[in-house]
């Protein structure tokens, strides 16, 4: 499939206007000084349901004939997919079916139901709601409603590269995150065709998360690949194959696509939570989990999109945990200790004069492997980054104890 026009681009974003909202554009110092030049955070976090999944669906669903509208819609999705669908649905006055896992994150649930959507849940992951809605649309007509591999879709999407453009008028490179591709596809689609234009080129650098990552495969193999993939704490971007038709235009119109660890994205949220004050979900700060793991090199004016905010506030507990141990801001340590008086206050002395300071204490005679004459003392620390957590570490070792750091 050739790339759409950039006259396609301008007619979605003039169907979408009034109905999505045109995120602010925030540059980042910080990001900046890392880089070595200007970045700009696209706050698509802020958009109506929390992320980008409103205008691909919106303007998808927009182009439905009166028939197709009157027989409904139906979608399967864990979470963005299915509020874009649900509210673009609302708002157009077409009924909506949904279907999602089990184990959905309770706000997910509740925004999708709020946005007047019937929501089924079946299944333990999103395979079954897949199923399930594409029979549902085989037995009853409705519509299915695919997140990323359907022309409309990544049409939608594309308008972000319009605003990035009129925003930034001096734009080098855009970082976006990739799932099944539609928002890069179509966010490069619209950027190079603008670029085009004016007779200016630009960059588009995709990123995904390591344990699920089909495009450098696939790319590298010239079709699409399903790939093994494990768990991700960007479970938005978890799918295993690209889109055929994303896929066609990101192996012309995407210039380099990077890979990021679990690590990378958990310092990324934390980096976004004190110095852009942004609450972002894992799939969403992928772009700047790169450009923080030094896998982007840009030489002027960068944007990275920050995709979706919908994040649920028991995971970011627990990422924010992981993201400051990735940064060395925290460990918890694991001493066996002589069971004799002082033993607790000695390293309570030693963890002060090496400037920790101490979150949590556990101290128990009961663990595998102890001695009768052992105990165990557990401390959750806080230090100042990798440097300082060395330093607490041989503090301890030098005066005979042998620290263990536990898994965060």
């Amino acid at each position: 499939m050739s790339a759409p026009t950039l006259a396609d681009f301008e007619d979605a974003a003039a169907a979408l206007r009034g109905i999505i909202a045109q995120t602010p554009l925030d540059k980042s110092q910080h990001l900046s000084e890392i880089l070595g030049a200007p970045v700009h955070l696209k706050l698509e976090n802020l958009q109506r349901t929390g992320s980008f999944k409103i205008r691909g669906a919106t303007y998808r669903l927009s182009r439905l004939t009166a028939a197709e509208r009157a027989r409904g819609v139906v979608a399967a999705s864990a979470g963005n997919h299915a509020q874009g669908v649900a509210l673009a649905a609302q708002q157009l006055g077409i009924p909506a079916t949904i279907f999602m896992p089990l184990g959905v994150p309770v706000p997910k649930l509740l925004a999708t139901r709020g946005y007047g959507a019937d929501v089924v849940l079946e299944g333990a992951t999103v395979e079954t709601p897949l199923r399930l809605a594409a029979e549902f649309a085989e037995r009853t007509g409705a519509v299915l409603i695919h997140p990323f591999d359907h022309r409309d879709v990544l049409v939608g999407q594309g308008t972000l590269g319009l605003e990035l453009w009129d925003e930034v008028p001096d734009l080098d490179t855009v970082v976006v995150g990739i799932g099944g591709g539609g928002l890069i596809a179509g966010v490069a689609a619209a950027v190079k065709a603008r670029a085009a234009a004016e007779g200016r080129t630009v960059r588009v650098i995709g990123v995904q998360a390591e344990n699920s990552a089909a495009y450098p495969a696939s790319l590298a193999a010239g079709v699409p690949l399903e790939v093994a993939t494990t768990p991700t704490i960007a479970d938005g971007i978890a799918v295993a194959r690209p889109g055929d038709i994303p896929f066609e235009i990101i192996k012309d119109l995407v210039d380099e696509v990077v890979t990021v660890s679990e690590d990378d994205i958990a310092r990324a949220l934390l980096v976004l939570l004190e110095r852009a004050k942004q609450v972002v979900e894992p799939a969403g700060a992928v772009g700047v989990a790169a450009i923080l793991a030094g896998k982007v090199h840009a030489s002027g004016p960068t944007v990275t999109l920050l995709s979706g905010g919908n994040i649920d506030p028991l995971l970011l507990q627990r990422v924010v945990a992981h993201g400051l141990a990735a940064s060395g801001r925290y460990m918890t340590l694991q001493i066996p200790l002589p069971d004799r008086p002082g033993q607790l206050a000695r390293v309570s002395e030693l963890l002060a004069q090496a400037g920790a300071n101490v979150i949590e204490v556990l101290h128990t005679r009961h663990g595998q492997g102890l001695q009768i004459s052992e105990v165990i003392l557990q401390l959750s620390v806080e230090t100042r980054g990798e440097d300082h957590r060395a330093h607490v570490l041989d503090t301890l070792v030098a005066a005979g104890f042998a620290p263990r750091v536990a898994a965060d």
